[in-house]
């Protein structure tokens, strides 16, 4: 089986490792012979181990940050009041995105569709990259999926069945309306206008993600469902088409998910991070969904011995989900359960790299718990929690703490669309359910407490970054006049970044039958001074106001 084969095969589990363990030669001594491995971006690779080398439970053979997150498509509902005809009249108009590339990966691309055409007929797309085609040449970076060109499409287009040359389709219409909503050609007598109408465009249709991770993260539904793998070779691929088109790229995420610890740790996270240090490419995220969702629960425990109750309802015909909760160290939580007939669970113990198996007398619930005492990426404690074959009902976690500081703690429930039938909070938490617009977060709080108030940390803005005051303030105006007060955040902060040896790196030590996972110690993310712009909600309205920093009016 060649490497093609291996990256589309359900026989062997993707796992993300960083670029200096994958290029050691003593770490690479010790793969499995059957093993292969892929360089993704500057920073992260992907190591395909078979499926039978490794435990059912795949949480305690491989670290949390090794298993590939999986994403979905966000909602296109408040893409409706994006307010963009206010942001390309700006200043007497003339932005509209000209001599910029708009790169999407999504669900695909309708690449026939007028949004997409020039007046002339001809494709508006400089390059399609899809991940599910394996007829045709893949790109020179990837060895699986298959280019497509300008002169490819525009061939298709001439022809009369364009799909039989260029078979790239959008069966959600998820990537098709994100791409024109941002993008699209005016259509006057359909009331249609685009953000950047005359912006290029770079599209990247992922591959659905594998079936034995899907299984581990107990997804039950038939959603569009996509690897974080996938995402990062997507955004290296885009990247690279910009650099050689030579031209700026705002990179177009709307895709989401609640796994992890939403701090910016997840490797999409720092990659989207390092590619928004780079001069000439803006990424920009979709947030908010989750937000009325009741999928994430913030609480503490106020007394050592007893415990806070969590409830949660599972509804009728749920297979199964899963939760995370995560406590900042040098707290430790475990849990305990509560059944919907009454049956209780009590607090189960904190172990060490073991999983633990939980059945009931009365149900046939299966509850798996796995505590990550110090999660390498982050400092925190996981407890990852997968319930299968739920009772329906209210459910009830019991959170107990062992020291009196820090007593907060986070629990997240899939996002919508992973399971068949929801489960949500019946006191749930809306305010940090923001999934990408968190990364962060944390840094830009932290940078403000340093300032007086919001008026004199945009007066820093405005004298350390002239450039962009104009538009900051204008955008800020705007988003007033149009009604926007529900805006959470909207500041900026400076990330200066250097090297150090505080964050812990994967050390892979694999054997025949067995992964072994130890941490250390190496390097941080580098960065430079940059200013981000944090806006909750309406982030496909900010694109339009973040693709006018890489172009310039008429």
């Amino acid at each position: 089986m060649d490497l093609t084969d291996i990256i589309y095969s359900n026989d062997y589990i993707n796992i993300l490792i960083q670029n200096y363990v994958a290029q050691s030669e003593r770490y690479q001594m010790l793969f499995p012979e059957s093993s292969a491995l892929l360089t993704l971006n500057p920073q992260y690779s992907v190591l395909f181990l078979e499926r039978s080398l490794l435990p059912e439970n795949l949480f305690g053979a491989v670290p949390f940050t090794g298993l590939p997150k999986l994403f979905t498509p966000l909602s296109t509902l408040s893409l409706e009041v994006s307010g963009i005809v206010q942001t390309q009249n700006l200043y007497g108009g003339g932005y509209t995105g000209k001599n910029v590339i708009f790169g999407f990966l999504d669900t695909g691309i309708d690449y026939r569709h007028p949004a997409f055409l020039h007046a002339n007929g001809q494709s508006r797309i400089l390059a399609v990259w899809d991940q599910t085609d394996r007829t045709g040449t893949p790109p020179a970076q990837f060895p699986y999926g298959s280019l497509y060109t300008k002169s490819d499409l525009d061939a298709a287009l001439e022809s009369g069945d364009p799909l039989s040359l260029v078979p790239v389709t959008d069966p959600d219409g998820h990537g098709t309306y994100v791409a024109g909503v941002a993008g699209g050609t005016p259509d006057a007598s359909a009331g249609f206008l685009g953000a950047a109408p005359e912006a290029d465009f770079a599209v990247v249709k992922l591959k659905p993600a594998k079936q034995n991770l899907k299984d581990f993260y107990l997804v039950s539904s038939n959603a569009p469902v996509f690897e974080e793998d996938d995402l990062l070779s997507a955004m290296h691929f885009l990247n690279e088409t910009a650099a050689a088109e030579g031209k700026p790229l705002v990179l177009c995420l709307a895709l989401g998910t609640n796994q992890g610890s939403h701090s910016g740790t997840l490797p999409v996270s720092l990659t989207l991070a390092r590619y928004g240090n780079t001069p000439g490419v803006i990424p920009v995220c979709a947030t908010g969904n989750e937000g009325n969702a009741a999928h994430h629960y913030y609480g503490s425990v106020s007394e050592t011995y007893t415990p806070k109750n969590v409830e949660f309802l599972v509804s009728e015909g749920n297979r199964g989900f899963t939760l995370e909760l995560w406590g900042q160290a040098p707290q430790l939580f475990s849990v305990g359960f509560r059944s919907p007939g009454g049956e209780t669970i009590p607090r189960i113990p904190v172990s060490l790299n073991q999983e633990q198996r939980i059945t009931f007398v009365l149900e046939r619930t299966v509850i798996y718990v796995n505590y990550e005492v110090v999660q390498a990426t982050t400092g925190s404690q996981l407890i990852l929690i997968r319930m299968l074959d739920p009772t329906p009902g209210i459910w009830t976690l019991q959170v107990c703490r062992a020291f009196p500081s820090p007593p907060d703690f986070h629990i997240w429930l899939p996002i919508t669309g992973f399971s068949t039938s929801d489960v949500t909070f019946l006191e749930p938490d809306p305010y940090t359910a923001s999934i990408f617009a968190r990364s962060y977060i944390s840094r830009v709080l932290s940078f403000l407490t340093t300032i007086r108030g919001i008026v004199s940390s945009f007066s820093y803005v405005v004298k350390r970054f002239p450039q962009v005051s104009h538009c900051l303030r204008r955008l800020i105006e705007l988003l007033s006049s149009a009604g926007r007060e529900s805006i959470t955040f909207v500041s900026a902060a400076l990330q200066n970044g250097h090297f150090n040896r505080s964050s812990p790196f994967l050390v892979l030590l694999i054997c025949p039958r067995q992964v072994f996972i130890t941490y250390h110690t190496y390097y941080n993310i580098a960065g430079s001074a940059l200013l981000q712009a944090e806006v909750f909600r309406y982030s496909f309205f900010i694109l339009s106001f973040l693709s006018l920093l890489s172009a310039s009016p008429e």
